[in-house]
């Protein structure tokens, strides 16, 4: 018999209530006192970031264009160039937050390169230190997380407060 590894938070997602618009979308209009509630670090012009929810690791930050578009071709070059340096600026603030010793980046455009919202283009910021995942995924389909993600949020957000254009 396999030991179980219980980890209840995530029946909230699977049995909630989905939300009927896009969270992505909610984050740039649901207005600086909800930042913390719905994990936003930042809001610009035409970018935001924000906690995962359900993170790959401590720290998984996401940014996203604040345009409802499923794929980067579809961005025009402000977006874009706003999307990009948002990326660059919360992989250095990252970087500083947490010390972690590297960083995964990446975009999965459509479901098939595993998104799992792919109606709104997003990238993933994933935080690595050496050792950061033992056998705990391997052996016991299990990730550990050392922090809540309220405490997270408190962390990372004061890296993100002196940032130009943020649109709060």
């Amino acid at each position: 018999m396999t030991d179980r590894l219980w980890a209840p938070w995530r029946m909230e997602y699977i049995l909630g209530q989905k939300p009927s618009e896009c969270f992505f979308c909610e984050h740039v209009t649901c207005g600086q006192q909800a930042h913390r509630e719905r994990l936003v670090l930042l809001v610009k012009k035409h970018a935001h970031a924000c906690l995962n929810r359900y993170p790959f690791a401590a720290a998984h930050i996401m940014v996203a264009p604040n345009r409802h578009v499923s794929d980067l071709s579809l961005l025009d070059a402000e977006e874009y160039g706003d999307l990009m340096n948002l990326l660059r600026l919360s992989a250095e603030r990252l970087r500083k937050a947490t010390r972690c010793e590297g960083i995964n980046i990446g975009f999965n455009l459509g479901k098939a390169a595993g998104a799992g919202v792919e109606e709104h283009l997003h990238g993933h910021l994933v935080p690595r230190w050496s050792g950061d995942h033992n056998f705990m995924p391997v052996i016991g389909e299990v990730r550990v997380m050392p922090d809540y993600l309220d405490e997270t949020w408190s962390r990372l957000q004061p890296f993100f407060v002196d940032v130009q254009g943020a649109a709060f």
